[in-house]
């Protein structure tokens, strides 16, 4: 797949385009060799430089390119023996959230989270990673699955929010939002999320009321999109660059909040440049608290979550 380059990322694949340029040459004449390594040293720096100052809606531009790595990598890369299970025995099966059992490393574990699809077919068959309400009532069912099996549940949260379709209105889209997180919180056993791109509004907490909350360094997590932001504030979805520099929804400021647990860095350039070893590194922490959590029990777990909720906002 050609390289997908970000607005702010013109320079980087201005340089770069001339690398592959001269790199074409280089196999007829070698006098382009000192050049070409010259111009990567220097697209190098430019990508360290660029990345170790974005500010929020760059970030948000890095949370939602379209190579980044998607829930269904993240099955593939972490998990085994994965079953899937559909539909919320209610009306259908949503397919912007997927979920079943499987294996952690050796350990099992109900996972579920959004799926946006990489291209256009996928995209439409999950509806971008914006669940109706059976999406919500499926994860409900899984969490009720994990509760009686005793076993932990991963989420991956990666949505712009929740489908504001007609019919989701109609079946009770606000409803089986509260009751996924609803049953979040009360669950018995240890509830690990991670913002893997966009945490959108009420579609994200919908299946992150987590014991731990956890996002990657470019992932964005927020009450609304910048654009709704800036459509309620100045009825400006243009403004969406200015929402998002006022929102707080990068990983330093959600911290302070208290709002996630722990930043997961990425690869330099953003997780879609090296998927693999940001996959891992996601892996790596969600093993380090599946540890901690594992040692509690039920009631443990759920006052611990409770006491987690309780200190978001509170700085002092």
């Amino acid at each position: 797949m050609a390289t997908h380059y970000l607005e702010f990322e013109k320079p980087i694949a201005e340089l770069e385009a001339k690398i592959a340029e001269l790199s074409q040459l280089a196999p007829s004449s070698g006098d382009f060799e000192a050049e070409i390594n010259t111009l990567k040293a220097k697209a190098s720096a430019l990508r360290v430089e660029t990345y170790d100052n974005l500010d929020p809606w760059m970030r948000t531009q890095v949370a939602r390119h379209p190579q980044r790595p998607h829930f269904s990598n993240y099955i593939d890369g972490l998990f085994t023996d994965f079953e899937e299970l559909h539909g919320d025995r209610q009306f259908g099966d949503d397919q912007a959230i997927l979920g079943g059992v499987a294996r952690f490393r050796g350990q099992g574990v109900i996972i579920m989270g959004h799926e946006k699809g990489h291209d256009t077919q996928s995209r439409l068959k999950h509806n971008f990673g914006m669940a109706r309400p059976e999406g919500y009532r499926k994860a409900v069912r899984l969490m009720d699955m994990a509760e009686h099996f005793g076993l932990p549940v991963l989420s991956f949260v990666d949505t712009a929010g929740a489908y504001p379709g007609l019919g989701a209105e109609e079946r009770g889209q606000a409803e089986a939002i509260a009751r996924s997180t609803e049953r979040g919180l009360t669950l018995g056993v240890p509830y690990i999320a991670t913002v893997t791109g966009e945490g959108g509004s009420g579609g994200a907490i919908a299946i992150a009321a987590a014991n731990r909350v956890m996002m990657l360094e470019h992932s964005i997590y927020s009450v609304i999109s910048p654009e709704g932001a800036a459509g309620i504030l100045w009825r400006d979805g243009s403004r969406a660059k200015d929402a998002a520099m006022a929102m707080r929804i990068t990983g330093p400021d959600l911290l302070e909040l208290k709002i996630v647990d722990r930043v997961i860095g990425e690869p330099l350039g953003g997780a879609h440049t090296d998927p693999e070893a940001a996959i891992n590194a996601v892996g790596d922490a969600i093993e380090d608290e599946l540890k901690i959590l594992s040692a509690l029990d039920a009631n443990q777990i759920r006052a611990q979550r409770a006491d987690r909720f309780y200190a978001i906002g509170r700085l002092g």
